[in-house]
């Protein structure tokens, strides 16, 4: 399953997340806002235009790692992702 992650490499969330989707196999499209000013841009429209934010933004949080599968499906909890591409890989199998 491809996995886009919007995150940082200096981030320790971002960094547990690609370690655990890398252990999945997923496919993963990682970009890291911290190096990359298009990554950022992508990010802050993201962050601005998108519900999943409005409880970050009000405590003042960051929010990444954001997560974007390949349906379209948007979020910010590992464990989601973690199960949709566990149920996908082991579907693969049959």
């Amino acid at each position: 399953m491809k996995v886009k992650v919007i995150g940082s490499h200096l981030c320790p969330d971002t960094l547990n997340a690609l370690n655990k989707l890398k252990e999945k196999n997923a496919d993963i499209d990682f970009q890291d806002l911290s190096a990359s000013f298009s990554a950022l841009k992508n990010y802050l429209y993201v962050r601005e235009n998108n519900a999943l934010y409005d409880t970050v933004r009000e405590v003042g949080g960051i929010g990444i790692p954001f997560i974007e599968l390949e349906d379209g499906t948007q979020t910010l909890d590992l464990n989601v992702v973690l199960n949709r591409v566990s149920r996908t890989y082991r579907n693969s199998f049959f």
